[in-house]
């Protein structure tokens, strides 16, 4: 049986020749009368580089054609990933975190990636990153939109940073299971904490910690994402692979996605356990036929975007159904995933269309096999 979807693929955002034209780590929500939202880090030079800026691309029909990219913040830092979410009506949700470029601009691994022209015209924005600039702008971050995205309320520091951002539980608070982020340090070393919000993230208390896997470390451990059952079980999924400071185990692939459950409304979790496939990090949804759909870039060829589905409530994965497969590199991944009116999947990612230099964000459109 062939494991490759049938798909539909189309661009949301695409500025290859621009200086600025990267754009990455986007997250796709539907609004309740069918508009689709994308939130993504944009209008950027590089995978790395301080001009990152949270963006917005909507779409009224069904995901055929995209507005421009709206920028909805721009930090004097770099404004990196970006997740959003429906809550309810014309309510938006939007989360990002913010990177202090100038910590790593002169790092080898660095120069030799980029190149020093590059790395030169970032000069005026690494000078204005002072100690003042990153004591005030460094962190996680939430805002809300009561308008559809026209307007948004000031940004609010939320305890934990995750690409996507928190998830609507049907009792309308924000669960948020994410790494806990006030220092460089905490994103790298910190361990998978969840915290929730009653009041749409102006306020958030923190909960429980994921207990690590035997022989890994927290610091192995980023970027999850979560899934709630109608039992009220949540079901954490989380991007694993090796740190410089502590290799992962030889019965876990690196770069691949760990799984945790609570059953107390995230107080209390499972011990992380290996799912065994490549890919990551992942993005859950749970289908309105039951079945739970789990989406993860693939970075190993041939590149691209790959989904997991459970009939069982996450008790075992059917992974490695191929999305797309066209990626030209590594470059690519965190996508996201949202049923739409008919059924089918509608998916966003960030990745190269062939022949540029930039990343793009591309949507796919698929079906449940």
């Amino acid at each position: 049986m062939s494991k490759r979807l049938v798909s539909e693929h189309g661009i949301v955002c695409r500025l290859p020749g621009e200086r600025l034209g990267y754009f990455g780590w986007p997250t796709v929500t539907r609004m309740d009368d069918g508009t689709l939202v994308v939130a993504s880090s944009g209008l950027r030079s590089e995978h790395i580089c301080p001009w990152g800026k949270t963006v917005l691309n909507v779409s009224r029909d069904g995901g055929r054609t995209w507005s421009p990219p709206r920028v909805i913040n721009d930090s004097p830092l770099d404004d990196r990933d970006a997740g959003v979410v429906s809550l309810g009506g014309q309510r938006l949700l939007a989360a990002w975190f913010t990177s202090n470029t100038k910590q790593y601009a002169q790092e080898d691994w660095l120069r030799q990636w980029l190149g020093d022209e590059e790395i030169a015209t970032w000069q005026p924005a690494l000078e204005r990153m002072t100690d003042e600039t990153l004591a005030r702008w460094l962190g996680s971050w939430v805002m809300r939109s009561d308008d559809g995205g026209k307007t948004w309320n000031a940004p609010a520091r939320a305890p934990v940073s995750a690409p996507h951002g928190p998830i609507r539980l049907r009792s309308g608070a924000l669960l948020y299971l994410g790494k806990p982020y006030g220092t460089w340090d905490d994103m790298n070393l910190a361990a998978i904490t969840a915290a929730i919000s009653h009041d749409a993230g102006d306020s958030w208390q923190t909960l429980g910690q994921v207990p690590v896997y035997p022989g890994t470390d927290p610091a192995n451990y980023h970027e999850p994402h979560t899934i709630e059952l109608p039992s009220g079980r949540l079901i954490g999924l989380i991007r694993v692979e090796d740190h410089s400071e502590k290799k992962l185990p030889a019965d876990v692939i690196n770069f691949s996605i760990m799984q945790t459950e609570s059953d107390d409304g995230g107080h209390t979790w499972t011990p992380a356990r290996p799912l065994g496939f490549h890919g990551s990090p992942p993005h859950g949804l749970r289908h309105s036929s039951g079945a739970l759909v789990l989406t993860y870039g693939y970075r190993q060829a041939p590149f691209g975007q790959r989904v997991a589905l459970s009939h069982d409530d996450g008790a075992t994965w059917d992974h490695d159904w191929i999305i797309r497969d066209d990626g030209p590199d590594g470059d690519l991944g965190y996508p996201s995933t949202v049923e739409i009116e008919d059924g089918s999947l509608f998916m966003v990612c960030y990745q190269k269309v062939a022949g540029d230099k930039k990343c793009s964000l591309l949507w796919s459109r698929w079906r449940l096999p």
